[in-house]
């Protein structure tokens, strides 16, 4: 806030100071047009790769403008931070390039490649039980104990403004772009592009993009300040966020980018198709912006849009569990439950009945136990993969016609 009370936003300036620093240490990151985007929307779709940046996301451009702003006094202490992933590693390298100490609480239970990459980056990892929430009450009882210097993830005006070099280098790649696409947690990265579309291209379009389990913006912005969730759990960690910054919530409210929200299956969706069709790996937070454009792809026709994909930081695990929960969702991977007769033949004839649907069986499990079949019954469960949703009902009307008794999945 400044002295009258009004938001504080940052002036052209004051981002192209912030820009400088960053062009110093992180990566000018391509935009990459993608086809099939563009053939959904009707629009020219471009994907801003922030998932090919140093530590894997854009994260490092607002840590290193907040140390390379330290005084000596404060460099010297050194500086402590709490993160699940993406700011730790920002902070470790920025930490790195610039000669400061960094110690980073983060969740015991934290991704081990994310635990591993920040030690690797040079910072000391300090693993806490609990969510996140617990790391960062240890962060600041270190800094209350040690008189290092927090870096907070996205409440800072220093953040905000390193977020904002993305959204000017994003202006000068796809100079006529109409829209920009963000994926939205804790808010810096919203206001950093969004600031820099004000001052830079007054009328360019920045939407903010939240996981609809983790959406503490809208109840915010309705209320007139931040308010925190009681819960955040949703496959996109990156952006689970509880409550909004301070500093990006003033930005926010006062330039007004729209928010949306985008469900689990949206975002599986959107991770599949980066996948599949624009061959490129990114963690599920940074698909928020895929989602919501594939979510609503008749609202980006209005000139070329710019979805920025803000990280690649995912566990192999995550994604395999990730990708298999938007092939579900894209009627790929699809689940039969039906009665047949327990006689010899019958389960073959079911299987060679979906084989000539066209259909790849996965697994098969039958029971005959469940107290609701009658003597002659066996409940048969098939995982198969079909061709999309299309296809999923074929098989179902065929099966139906066939006689097959289907349950609910």
């Amino acid at each position: 806030m400044t002295a009258d009370g009004a938001a504080w936003l940052p002036s052209l300036e004051e981002l192209r100071a912030a820009r400088a620093i960053v062009d110093r240490i992180a990566r000018r990151t391509p935009v990459l047009r993608s086809s099939s985007l563009s053939a959904r929307t009707g629009a020219d779709v471009w994907l801003k790769a922030e998932h090919l940046q140093l530590t894997g996301s854009f994260k490092i451009r607002g840590a290193v403008v907040r140390l390379a702003r330290l005084s000596e006094e404060e460099r010297a202490r050194g500086v402590v931070a709490a993160s699940a992933g993406n700011h730790a590693q920002g902070v470790a390298r920025a930490a790195r390039s610039l000669g400061i100490s960094a110690r980073i609480y983060m969740p015991a239970d934290a991704a081990l490649p994310k635990l591993a990459a920040t030690r690797d980056y040079g910072a000391e990892v300090v693993p806490v039980e609990g969510r996140l929430s617990a790391a960062l009450d240890a962060a600041i009882a270190e800094c209350e104990s040690s008189g290092r210097t927090l870096i907070h993830p996205f409440d800072h005006e220093d953040i905000v403004c390193g977020q904002a070099s993305v959204g000017l280098e994003i202006l000068e790649q796809v100079p006529d772009a109409a829209t920009i696409v963000v994926p939205t947690g804790g808010g810096g990265l919203l206001a950093g592009v969004a600031a820099a579309a004000a001052v830079a291209r007054p009328g360019v379009r920045v939407i903010g993009v939240q996981a609809e389990k983790a959406a503490a913006w809208p109840g915010s912005m309705t209320s007139g300040h931040p308010v925190a969730l009681a819960d955040t759990r949703t496959m996109a960690d990156g952006i689970a966020v509880a409550r909004p910054g301070d500093v990006p919530f003033g930005i926010v409210s006062a330039l007004g980018p729209e928010i949306r929200t985008v469900t689990e299956e949206q975002l599986s969706r959107g991770l599949l198709h980066m996948t599949e069709r624009a061959k490129q790996v990114i963690e599920p937070s940074a698909a928020a912006g895929v989602a919501a454009v594939l979510a609503r792809p008749g609202d980006f026709a209005d000139g070329p849009t710019v979805v920025l994909l803000s990280g690649g930081n995912v566990d192999p695990l995550v994604l395999l569990r990730v990708v298999r929960h938007g092939l579900v969702a894209a009627g790929r991977f699809v689940t039969l439950r039906f009665l047949i007769t327990d006689e010899p033949g019958e389960l073959a004839g079911v299987l060679d009945r979906l084989g000539a649907l066209g259909v790849n069986v996965l697994s098969v499990e039958h029971s005959r136990t469940a107290p609701t079949l009658a003597v002659d019954q066996v409940e048969l469960t098939v995982e198969v993969e079909a061709k999309g949703p299309d296809h999923e009902h074929e098989i179902r009307e065929a099966l139906v016609r066939d006689g097959r008794t289907l349950l609910a999945p």
